[in-house]
């Protein structure tokens, strides 16, 4: 019989990187999610179809054995996760509030039946999603069952560096569970968040000192993506691609990227090699014309993608820090403050946030960038450039 695996949220990352995984293992996965025709398929065929896809070509996998069960089920749901032997959520932040519950019940019933250690993989976009989980997951343990939750359940941080587009209307007319992904395969989780014996999961590498994971796929990821997509964005351009193929943005993208590194370096005593070994593995992804990846999709949600921690204030406040000016990072933050396409409700409230504050208090209000400071002079020096030519470029 195969060992029992749950996963919170059937979604891109669910089904398109930690399923795979999982089932690579030798887990039977039951997936939690609330899409009714995308769970029929799964119970009927008992597997999705997933592709990576690449510059090299396509190769299809079928991914099983999966089932599904609906997440408004409580007591099923809380049936599962006494079953099973290792879990994750892959939801997104703002939804984990809702699941807590349903995680919660289940724990409650592994300590009546005595059952052994369970640990949950958080793979949320979100900075200490695990200690954030277990908090909200600990608000409904009865007290009952709080000493198992205590000693053997563990909440477990990760970062996702697969890239995965949501899939469109026309791949879910093809085959509702089909998920298209790249080949990139890694999965650092911290080692110190686990309770018993860490299990053996496909591409997953538990690391001490995990800290310079999160920095790595924040400051360097997600920082060029960022950085890309908001200049690209100025530039006209609508795919990802095609944006890091204009020798300029790329050029740009690269020394935003130096800035961030230097300051990652000087944080964590980081080896830059291992880095800029990673800069160069990035553009050879981000030049990946089968994944599909929009401009805006990289691009949306500015008012997340600019706070004080996130991928862009935060990597030129730990350049500062460390003596490095940041020139094509503040360029990015400025390039960020003109993201207004349509249907983006958070670029719209930034741009109303701009038109009541001005560029100053904007920055103050969602970026924590005091006016005065040195980040917020450049920044403010490469909107008024931008403000006077949209397709600008800082001149190194």
């Amino acid at each position: 019989m195969a060992k029992s695996a749950v996963i919170f949220g059937a979604g891109n990352i669910g089904r398109g990187f930690i399923g795979q995984l999982f089932v690579e293992s030798g887990y039977e996965v039951t997936f939690i999610d609330v899409d009714e025709e995308l769970m029929a398929s799964m119970n009927e065929k008992h597997s999705y179809h997933l592709q990576t896809v690449s510059n090299e070509g396509v190769h299809d996998y079928q991914i099983g054995p999966v089932k599904a069960v609906n997440s408004n089920d409580k007591e099923a749901v809380a049936q599962v996760v006494a079953n099973a032997e290792i879990g994750a959520t892959s939801l997104g932040a703002r939804v984990l509030k809702f699941v807590a519950p349903n995680i919660a019940a289940g724990i409650a019933l592994r300590a009546k039946n005595n059952a052994g250690p369970i640990n949950f993989i958080i793979c949320e976009n979100l900075h200490g999603a695990a200690a954030y989980m277990r908090g909200l997951v600990e608000q409904s343990i009865p007290a009952e069952a709080k000493p198992y939750f205590d000693s053997q359940v563990g909440f477990v941080n990760t970062v996702i560096g697969r890239m995965v587009p949501m899939p469109t209307p026309e791949m879910r007319a093809q085959d509702v569970s089909l998920i298209k992904v790249e080949p990139y395969k890694e999965l650092p989780v911290d080692k110190n968040g686990f309770v018993g014996p860490i299990p053996k999961i496909s591409a997953m590498v538990p690391y001490d000192s995990f800290d310079i994971f999160s920095a790595r796929k924040l400051y360097v990821h997600n920082c060029g993506h960022a950085l890309m997509s908001y200049v690209g964005y100025q530039r006209g351009y609508k795919m990802g691609y095609e944006a890091i193929g204009d020798p300029e943005i790329r050029a740009f993208m690269l020394a935003g990227l130096r800035e961030s590194v230097d300051g990652i370096c000087a944080e964590y005593n980081a080896d830059a090699k291992w880095l800029y070994a990673h800069v160069d593995d990035l553009l050879v992804r981000f030049e990946n014309k089968m994944l599909g990846d929009t401009v805006v999709r990289l691009g949306r949600d500015p008012i997340r993608k600019l706070a004080a921690e996130d991928r862009l204030v935060g990597a030129a406040n730990l350049a500062c820090k460390h003596g490095v000016k940041p020139v094509h990072l503040a360029w990015g933050i400025a390039a960020a403050l003109f993201f207004n396409p349509e249907g983006d409700p958070s670029a719209q409230q930034l741009q109303d946030t701009l038109n009541a504050k001005g560029v100053e208090g904007a920055l103050e209000e969602v970026a924590g960038i005091q006016p005065g400071s040195v980040l917020s002079s450049l920044v403010l020096d490469a909107y008024a450039k931008l403000q006077a030519d949209r397709k600008a470029l800082p001149k190194d």
